[in-house]
């Protein structure tokens, strides 16, 4: 017969529960492994020059063992522009004119670490020029042909200047998000997601920073990765503003079924929802909404149909518009 035992006193028992608390306390917060390890180099920089005072930078994404927070450029080893991870490309202003200008890149991460500079570009500023109000003429027959699922090349006929054109500005939907020289008529532009919808714009600018107006639109389709289903967004899409009033035309997608439903979204933020209460008019669809913005307003259009399982397909390709005056965009 074992002897009755006896409980532990309660200081002991304190003294055991306080040690047991602070063995699992400090299992669960291990220290975590500090980020010593700085991005890669960027890669791709390069640097033109727009006028006789601004030089366009782009350069190619870095990599990190965690993630890339930012990138610096720097003009004669000066930084003169701190961007996040999700900007490749920025105009260094201020610029001496008719002098040449050396530019690197490097990238950082969260802990501080910082890759080494970039390869050193070069480009020479314009001379300055007497005061020029003139903008180029509007560059025509852009076209747009994909290359694989993220890439597409653009091609386009040159604008005119009474003194030269000094860049090309591309433009996807209202943000531009490349530059080439004036001499060139052509654009590769990567970063893409696959089976997406796209629209491309371009605008010539000269010397006294004049640009011209946008071209018509170049929309294409990005292959869509393998397996990945068919795109389903409404083609052929066009947007007019006259005075109070934007109109908005498309075709709808061919999903096997009639597209009841459509979304309509202004600069990427929900709007309403276009229903046709019967059996939606065959071939092109229609829809007129009321604006109340001053005239010059910029909006950025896009939609999407209600496919036959209930799901929303893709978007679009966008289109801006300008609140005013009248003013087309897109395909007829």
């Amino acid at each position: 017969m074992h002897p009755p035992q006896r409980p532990l006193p309660a200081s002991l028992l304190i003294t055991l529960l306080l040690a047991l608390a602070l063995t699992g306390c400090s299992a669960a917060a291990a220290p975590e492994v500090e980020d010593t390890r700085a991005p890669t180099v960027p890669t791709g920089v390069t640097a033109t020059a727009g006028s006789a005072s601004t030089v366009h930078v782009m350069w190619s994404a870095a990599t990190d063992d965690r993630a890339v927070t930012g990138y610096a450029v720097y003009s004669e080893g000066r930084k003169v522009r701190t961007l996040p991870a999700t900007t490749l490309m920025t105009d260094v202003v201020g610029l001496a004119p008719a002098t040449v200008h050396r530019f690197t890149v490097r990238a950082h991460d969260a802990a501080g670490n910082v890759s080494p500079p970039s390869a050193t570009v070069t480009a020479t500023t314009l001379r300055a020029a007497a005061e020029d109000r003139t903008p180029p003429t509007t560059p025509s027959g852009l076209r747009a042909t994909p290359d694989g699922g993220r890439a597409v090349t653009l091609r386009w006929s040159a604008s005119k200047d009474d003194t030269r054109v000094t860049a090309y500005d591309i433009y996807q939907a209202d943000t531009r998000i490349h530059t080439v020289p004036g001499t060139a008529t052509t654009a590769h532009v990567t970063g893409l997601r696959p089976g997406t919808a796209y629209a491309f714009t371009v605008r010539a600018r000269d010397a006294a920073e004049n640009s011209s107006a946008d071209s018509a639109p170049a929309d294409l389709t990005t292959v869509p990765s393998p397996g990945a289903p068919a795109n389903t967004a409404p083609t052929r899409v066009a947007v007019t503003a006259v005075r109070s009033e934007i109109t908005v035309t498309w075709t709808p997608p061919d999903t096997g079924a009639p597209v009841t439903h459509h979304e309509l979204h202004l600069n990427g933020r929900f709007a309403t929802t276009i229903i046709w209460g019967t059996t939606p008019p065959p071939g092109r669809a229609t829809y007129t909404f009321p604006v109340q913005d001053p005239p010059g307003t910029r909006y950025t259009v896009t939609l999407r149909a209600r496919l036959p399982d209930g799901t929303w397909g893709d978007f679009s390709a966008p289109r801006v518009v300008v609140v005013g005056a009248r003013s087309d965009t897109g395909s007829p």
